[in-house]
């Protein structure tokens, strides 16, 4: 039997390589060859590369002894020899990387293009990437952006030789995509042309509609830092942005799968149900067994919650007691009247742990096995039996077997409710046993160690059964958490390993090479102003429990994730969304330093909470970054204008946001008091932002163009610096107006607008944005969209209006639409002349209003009760008035200990004397609230430079609400950072 496997798995890399015999003298002979070719790093060339990897070892080994560096923050936890073992320094360390900034110098150095100016807009098309690539899937990590939409972004963004930063690596996907940036037909997979030069075009259209081919971008390779804090991702990281022998990786991996099959082989086979032919098992389905909760009798999940039809498997989420026909489910909702079935826990003995071990009781339930290419399936017979039985007695190396126990977090409650608690007991014995021998094998080989890793999760416990779904009922562990499941999977080792083998050998690169440290992205360290473009995909708030969910995978690698400066929400750790967003800003202030002014970071992010968007937003902000644009990453799954306030996300986006100019920041520094201060920092920020965009023929509205999104990006930029904003909202609306040209709402420099209206031609039709009415700001903005090109009397905007308040946030108070209109908007009275906005809307939509005067009676008598979006001038007489409103009811959201003071001028107030005992608390939590209100005082508290009003308010606000209002926020934390200064 050993000897036909042997020939099973020949035959797999005769289909992977085409070769008749991996192990002949020629194929030895060229990988010796290969392992013995001289190699420069650093400035040094080496005889080979074992010798440059032994010289900087022994390197690294000198900087472990180091006290100081082993206290950066994220410095992994493991021991010297275990951190040893998986680098491969200078590229990689499985611990701070001490060569970093030397690389960064070196490449600088290298570049083909020197001094070149730099300019480029943002990146603002939707991006649609599949997943189903050999380099996805060839290792399973928890979360990764495809390299084809990374690969879009460099080649945008950066020039051949540019230097990339990567502060959240993951698997290492951003060097992977800036190594491809070089191979042609990778480029050209992606839909450009690439020309013999090396040009890569993109298509455009013409004055005409023609499709056109642009010059943007140039072949060439870019050189990436990559960092991550967690070790399991780094190795990942490592392994597919290292260069291989292809034919000296298949000789060991067939060596590999060889000693496999001749060690545990026997563990794999069974007997047919002719109880004479020898078969493989392909896996074997294990059940839960608990017991009824109203008589006690034992049952066996599977046999209870599957049901055969034919030759379908179902599963029953509510079956029946087998003795007293009590309705039982695993998960009863509230209107079941279902039961819940107990668990059954037996003491079993731990042969790792050499003690016994009370465990869920799990018994084996059927066989899915093979002979030949035909499946069977069949009940456990005493062969089986006899075969377990002879695992579990087997002796094995345990040494090897790691002895961790997991670590208590938010994702351990479902295994320590199944009794397990380590994580060998993530596996039955079989695969325990055979995990031994691979681990045994693979010891002290990257690439062999990378195989083994890449299998993991596929063995484990978590793999769910769920033959309803058709095919072979292979569904995997369930995604993001640590749930074991009532029927699970042990799947054959040797099979898995097989079919790894073959994605990894088609995935790993010949040539690809870059630069890895594990460590904090906050602790990094590289030269100011050395880095020309940045892409992560950094970690969102409770999505994911990263450290937690690696834990297994790290215990094999014996080097684990110092979780202190984990950037996530976890109660465990003790990490709320403050305490997240302060470890986002950190990290992205560092990446704010290396970016070179002027250029581009981007970021993916993925999160259904607009609290979490939100804390993204203002870290960025915080750290220095101006937001220029928002995109989908994946369009099929519908669009999202992000930047019009708190709104849940509900697909991948995609931020692009700039480092300032060193020249702009310069002029800000004298001019930033003043009103040419204003225009230089709106004048520069146009220049960043998309000019046009357009999705199935329809031109989109650029709401980043907007003049109140204009104003809120300005007033933002001067409260983080800490410097008075000099112009009110009336004002800036004006000299916007002054100073550049509008088109459809939006503003634009005169060099833009060019390009704007040549590309507006080829489309005719202009798309509207899609608000989503959901408290006063969406409302006013709903309303001007609606008013804008058709002034409508209130008798025709109150049931349009009513059908848009079905999602109005419970939390926000319900304004009356006549408020909202005389607040924001002016009603034509029918006396004078008919105001412009209404007079064109009427001349164009009835043509016996055409060309009539503006004081003509008819005209003056349709016009009349229409309300109307008003222009600057008189907009600004409303702001006033609306301010004063908001503020009189801010008064009355200040908590007990406070009194408001009236001045000749305006209302201005002053803390009374400190409360004691319970009455220094802020009263009960607000319920209900104007958020406008709190957003009109928390400015004009921020004006007065009353940050303590802030707080106090803030503390009333209950923390979601707070949370997902960027505005609001914004205030807060800025003023706990004054506050935190005096």
């Amino acid at each position: 039997m050993g000897k036909k496997r042997a020939n099973t798995s020949q035959r797999l890399f005769r289909e992977v390589d085409g070769q008749d015999n991996l192990f002949d003298k020629s194929v030895e002979q060229e990988v010796e060859e290969s392992k013995n070719r001289p190699v420069t790093c650093l400035g040094m060339t080496f005889e080979n590369d074992k010798a440059r990897r032994g010289y900087f070892l022994e390197k690294l080994k000198e900087k472990l002894q180091d006290q100081e560096f082993r206290k950066i923050e994220g410095f992994p936890i493991g021991t010297d020899e275990a951190i040893l073992t998986l680098s491969d320094p200078p590229y990689y360390t499985a611990c701070p990387n001490p060569w970093v900034a030397d690389f960064v110098q070196e490449w600088e150095k290298e570049k083909p293009i020197q001094n070149e100016p730099y300019y480029r807009e943002p990146f603002a098309a939707d991006v649609s990437e599949g997943k189903n690539h050999p380099i996805y899937n060839a290792h399973s990590y928890h979360t990764k952006v495809p390299h084809k939409a990374i690969m879009r972004y460099i080649l945008h963004y950066t020039n051949p030789g540019d230097i990339v930063y990567d502060g959240f690596c993951g698997t290492g996907m951003t060097g992977v995509a800036a190594q491809l940036c070089g191979d042609r037909n990778a480029v050209i997979e992606l839909g450009y042309q690439v020309k013999p030069n090396g040009s890569i075009l993109k298509e455009t259209k013409d004055d005409q509609g023609q499709s056109i081919w642009t010059v943007f971008s140039r072949l060439g390779k870019r050189k990436v830092i990559m960092n991550d804090l967690s070790s399991a991702a780094t190795f990942i990281s490592h392994n597919f942005n290292t260069p291989i022998e292809i034919k000296l990786l298949q000789r060991d991996f067939l060596r590999l799968l060889s000693e496999l099959q001749s060690h545990v082989g026997w563990m794999w086979n069974t007997i047919h149900t002719d109880g004479k032919t020898s078969a493989k098992i392909n896996y074997v389905v294990w059940s839960d067994v608990y017991s009824c909760s109203i008589c006690n009798k034992e049952i066996v999940y599977y046999d209870e919650a599957f049901s055969k039809k034919g030759k379908i498997t179902d599963f029953n989420p509510e079956f029946r007691c087998p003795k007293c026909d009590c309705v039982l489910s695993k998960n009863p909702t509230k209107d079941s009247r279902a039961q819940k079935p107990e668990r059954i826990f037996t003491t079993e003995f731990d042969f790792v742990l050499q003690k016994s071990n009370s465990v869920q009781k799990q018994v084996p339930i059927l066989i899915n096995y093979s002979i030949g290419s035909k499946r069977y399936e069949k009940r456990l017979n005493a062969y089986d039996y006899e075969t377990i039985k002879k695992i579990n007695d087997v002796a094995f190396n345990q040494s090897i077997i790691p002895l961790n126990k997991i670590m208590e977090g938010d994702k351990s409650a479902d295994p320590f409710a199944s009794g397990i608690h380590y994580v060998h007991q993530f596996y039955t014995s079989r695969i325990l046993k055979s995990l031994s021998v691979l681990k045994t094998l693979a010891k002290g080989n990257n690439q062999l160690e990378f195989l083994m890793g890449s299998v993991l999760p596929k063995l484990s416990k978590m793999n769910r059964y769920m033959p309803q779904h058709g095919g072979r009922a292979l569904v995997g562990p369930m995604a993001n958490t640590l749930y074991f499941p009532p029927v699970c999977i042990e799947n054959n080792i040797i099979d898995q390993v097989s079919f790894q083998i073959k994605k990894i050998l088609q995935a790993l690169s010949p040539n690809t090479r870059n630069v890895i440290s594990t460590q904090a992205a906050q602790s990094i360290k590289l030269s100011e102003s050395s880095v020309d473009y940045i892409f992560i995909d950094p970690p969102f708030g409770a999505n994911i429990m990263y450290s937690e969910l690696s834990y297994a995978r790290e215990a094999w690698l014996n080097v684990i994730t110092n979780n202190v400066p984990e950037a996530i929400e976890n109660k465990t750790q003790k990490k709320d969304l403050s305490m997240y967003r302060h470890l986002m800003t950190e990290g992205f202030r560092r990446a704010y330093q290396f970016l070179k002014p002027g250029h581009w970071l981007t970021v993916e992010f993925s999160n259904t909470k607009a609290s979490v968007w939100n804390s993204i937003q203002n870290a960025l902000a915080d750290a220095g970054f101006i937001v220029a644009s928002v995109a989908s990453l994946d369009k099929t799954r519908g669009g999202l204008h992000a930047m019009l306030g708190a709104t849940a996300v509900k697909q991948d986006l995609v931020i692009s946001a700039y480092k300032p100019n060193g020249g702009f920041e310069r002029r800000f520094e004298i001019e930033a008091q003043t009103e040419d201060g204003v225009w230089d920092f709106v004048r520069t920020h146009l220049k960043y932002l998309p000019v046009f965009k357009s999705q199935n023929d329809i031109v989109q509205i650029l709401v980043e163009r907007d003049a109140r999104i204009l104003f809120d990006q300005m007033v933002a930029y001067y409260v983080r610096k800490g410097i008075e904003v000099p112009l009110s909202s009336q004002e800036f609306q004006i000299g916007l107006a002054q100073r550049f040209i509008e088109r459809d709402g939006m503003y634009f420099l005169p060099e833009q607008v060019a390009e704007y209206d040549q590309k507006k031609m080829l489309i005719c039709e202009l798309g509207q944005l899609s608000i989503f009415v959901s408290d006063e700001a969406t409302a006013i903005q709903w309303l001007r969209q609606l008013l804008k090109t058709k002034p409508q009397p209130f008798s025709d905007i109150n049931p349009q209006f009513m059908q848009q308040l079905g999602g109005w946030n419970k939390s926000e108070k319900l304004l009356d639409l006549r408020d909202l209109l005389r607040e924001n908007f002016l009603c034509f009275e029918g006396i004078e002349r008919v105001p412009e906005q209404i007079h064109t809307y009427l001349s164009s939509n009835w043509k016996e209003y055409r060309n009539l005067p503006k004081d003509n009676p008819d005209l003056l008598a349709k016009a009349k009760d229409r309300w109307y979006v008003p222009d600057p001038n008189k907009q600004g007489d409303l702001d006033m008035l609306r301010e004063k409103t908001l503020l009189k009811e801010f008064w009355e959201y200040l908590p007990a200990g406070y009194k408001l003071e009236k001045s000749n001028h305006n209302e201005t107030y002053l803390p009374n004397l400190e409360p004691k005992g319970k009455s220094a608390t802020f009263g009960r939590k607000l319920k209900i609230m104007r958020i406008e209100a709190l957003r009109a005082g928390f400015k004009y508290c921020w004006q007065n430079r009353d940050y303590k009003t802030i707080v106090a308010v803030a503390n009333r606000i209950p923390e979601d609400v707070l949370q997902e209002d960027p505005k609001l926020l914004m205030w807060y934390d800025q003023a706990k950072t004054r506050l935190g200064e005096n």
